[in-house]
């Protein structure tokens, strides 16, 4: 990897000097690398779509987040603000105050919106978890909640994540509250409802675990096939592909080619990838980290780009720094999993994705 030059930063708790203009910050647990790479942005250069998933905060509140959205991607998926229980307070009332701040910011900045998730078995609020409906009170629930809410975004959605997570990591289904009340026939219903609401709309099964399971991989290909056949309107697979810097190159090529072979349009639509797996405490980021980071970014984007134009959605990442970040809160452990740094600034990483389109 030549084509950029590297800027070697300290970090630390007290100042940092780090950039060609010898900008001063403050900034804790920084990657130490500067990546500066000239004229040009993820969405000039890449021929599909390049997207992050957002954190409406820091889109409403930091300048410095929100311009970097608009600078480099030119799609955006809904972190959280769509999911049900920052959706629905209570079984008589809806709140889409955040969801519309996400599309209006979308449309104002000529941006695609992918709607994530209308069903999961997370993220429900108590009153769905806690509620003691008849089977037709639930079908009801389901049906009404989807027609709802891409109802209310027809032609300014494109496309939704209608079901997520739906099996287990050995492909059997999840027996999640859903199939508890409805069976996994909910599943094609689903898709309907959502179909129903807007024609237009592109429709996904959403899930992870592709690349390092082969059971959870024919498992996911099975459901999506079967839908098909059934004649249920699916129009797309996401590959979550959170994954790591270790993972094989076998394994992502057959997470990706096996979803290309069902002939539905492919998302990596929430992908990051982790440099420390092994929650090690006391890791901090190198350059040869990074290096192996970006070899791994270049590879997925690389082996994506290879496949019919016509089957590219896109490709997503799940957040926009290494600051916001879901991992290192999530598994409690310091990690770098994303093409930009704590202040912003593009890793070795971000290369790493435009050297996979060359």
């Amino acid at each position: 990897m030549n084509s950029y030059i590297k800027i070697i930063c300290i970090s630390s708790l007290t100042f940092l000097v780090c950039s060609k203009k010898s900008q001063t910050s403050i900034a804790p647990t920084i990657s130490p690398e500067i990546v500066v790479i000239g004229d040009g942005t993820l969405k000039e250069k890449l021929p599909f779509p390049i997207g992050a998933a957002l954190n409406i905060g820091l889109l409403k509140n930091n300048s410095n987040y929100r311009n970097l959205v608009i600078k480099e991607f030119n799609s955006v998926t809904a972190e959280n603000v769509m999911k049900m229980n920052a959706l629905r307070p209570s079984a008589t009332t809806y709140n889409f105050t955040d969801a519309d701040y996400l599309v209006d910011f979308a449309k104002a900045n000529g941006k695609r919106v992918h709607g994530h998730t209308l069903n999961w078995y997370k993220s429900l609020p108590d009153w769905v978890n806690n509620f003691n409906g008849t089977t037709a009170d639930w079908e009801n629930l389901l049906k009404t909640h989807i027609e709802t809410v891409v109802g209310r975004y027809k032609g300014k959605v494109t496309s939704w994540d209608v079901v997520n997570e739906a099996l287990e990591d050995d492909g059997t289904y999840r027996n999640s509250i859903w199939v508890q009340k409805l069976g996994v026939g909910y599943i094609e219903r689903a898709f309907q409802y959502a179909r129903n609401a807007d024609p237009d709309a592109l429709l996904f099964y959403n899930d992870y675990g592709h690349e390092y399971s082969a059971t959870k991989r024919a498992a996911i290909v099975k459901l999506v096939t079967d839908l098909k056949a059934k004649g249920v309107p699916i129009n797309g697979i996401g590959l979550q592909m959170h994954t790591r810097y270790n993972q094989t190159d076998a394994n992502l090529a057959a997470a990706i080619n096996t979803a290309v072979a069902t002939g539905l349009r492919v998302h990596i639509s929430e992908l990051d990838i982790a440099l420390n797996p092994d929650n090690n405490q006391s890791l901090t980021y190198t350059t040869a980290l990074g290096e192996l980071q970006a070899a791994k970014y270049k590879f997925i984007v690389k082996t994506f780009n290879a496949i019919p134009r016509e089957q590219q959605f896109g490709i997503t990442t799940w957040n926009v720094t290494d600051a916001d970040s879901w991992i290192p809160s999530n598994y409690n452990r310091p990690d770098w999993p994303m093409p930009f740094n704590n202040l912003y600034q593009r890793k070795a990483a971000y290369q790493g994705i435009l050297d996979g389109v060359k």
